[in-house]
């Protein structure tokens, strides 16, 4: 059905065909996964002919073996890659004329040599948003790997919680759960680097974890997210190791009462917009609200960050099946940060969040 799509978006645009080179395009596609690294992958797709894959030669045969039930053409390192493209799209559409890219990913080296080897083709179509639009709802079997996803984020939040102890580093508590999401959930790759943040370091959002050593009485930020069969998850947690400051405890309700104000809103035909300011309004009116310093969230599913963007000024309205991180922050440099973030999907009467892990303020006990 997607690639049926695909094809008339071509028609609708005049477009002869679509270089699509973003492996998670192409597994949206097609099903296949793969990370070509600094080869060439690509999907070519035709307004009225059968699209087809064109990997590295080693990858062929796995291709073949996936999901995908098309043709998968390979290459040789010795070969030039974009010659062999040209060939194959020239025996789909004789004369090609306007073809689309996506503007989003391809690098300018390699439009040069599809430029190079297609001279009379005008490389100006972009099938990048046609692709950010079709993702945005997601189908409910979508919906059931990214709760899959989410459950191995709550797994890894216990681990993360467990490892705090005196005088570990950032770096330590992230590698324990990373190593553990791989030991006793065979996570191979989680969806962006673990990130945990203690004391003044968490007033930096996306510092990632350093060599800093965790202390008691502070507060300690937890950003994680696993990849389940394509599917990203992403949340995040603040916690007090040992006792915390009455005014870091005043920042973290704060936030967990704008969190919970947007996640109890969200529902169909609202704007983004509209769901940002409801949190948004709660941290301003405790007088926190220039420490609130990025949008309320982003969308999720193959990608950890995807349309939409819920965030100020953005009018699009939000649907059934959409899914998206509520994430409000409020960071004091030289004092404390606190963020608290779940995703979910809007539902048709509000939203389902992807994880589930307590978000009252949680005080791990101080341990040597």
């Amino acid at each position: 059905m997607n690639l049926e799509k695909l094809s008339q978006w071509l028609i609708d645009t005049d477009n002869d065909f679509a270089y699509i080179s973003d492996p998670i395009s192409i597994a949206y596609f097609t099903g296949y996964s793969m990370d070509p690294h600094e080869r060439i992958f690509a999907l070519l797709a035709f307004k009225d002919q059968a699209p087809f894959i064109f990997a590295p030669e080693l990858n062929v045969e796995e291709a073949k073996n996936s999901a995908w039930d098309g043709d998968v053409y390979g290459y040789l390192d010795h070969q030039d890659p974009w010659q062999k493209i040209a060939d194959l799209v020239k025996k789909h559409v004789s004369n090609p004329q306007k073809a689309a890219i996506e503007k989003s990913f391809l690098s300018v080296e390699r439009l040069e040599e599809l430029r190079r080897v297609f001279p009379s083709v005008d490389f100006s179509g972009n099938v990048s948003p046609f692709i950010a639009k079709s993702r945005l709802i997601k189908t409910p079997e979508e919906v059931e790997q990214l709760k899959a996803a989410g459950a191995e984020a709550d797994f890894a939040f216990q681990i993360g919680f467990n490892a705090l102890r005196n005088g570990v580093t950032e770096r330590y508590v992230a590698g324990q759960i990373d190593y553990q999401l791989k030991l006793q959930k065979g996570v191979m790759h989680t969806s962006f680097e673990t990130i945990v943040q203690a004391g003044t370091n968490a007033a930096n959002p996306h510092l990632g974890p350093t060599m800093n050593k965790i202390e008691p009485n502070e507060l300690v930020l937890f950003d994680l997210g696993t990849m389940h069969n394509g599917y990203a998850s992403d949340s995040s947690r603040t916690v007090a190791y040992g006792t915390p400051t009455e005014k870091e405890k005043e920042i973290y309700e704060i936030d967990r009462e704008a969190q919970q104000a947007a996640i109890d809103a969200a529902k169909p035909g609202m704007t983004a917009g509209e769901l940002d300011a409801i949190a948004r309004d709660i941290i301003t009116k405790a007088g926190y609200g220039e420490y609130f310093i990025h949008r309320l969230g982003h969308g999720i599913g193959m990608n950890v960050h995807e349309f939409p963007q819920i965030m100020e000024g953005n009018d699009v309205v939000l649907e059934e099946g959409m899914c998206f991180s509520i994430e409000p922050g409020i960071y004091i440099p030289n004092v404390a940060g606190v963020r608290i973030e779940d995703c979910g999907v809007v539902t048709k009467n509000g939203f389902e969040t992807f994880t589930h892990t307590d978000k009252e303020l949680k005080y791990i006990p101080v341990k040597d």
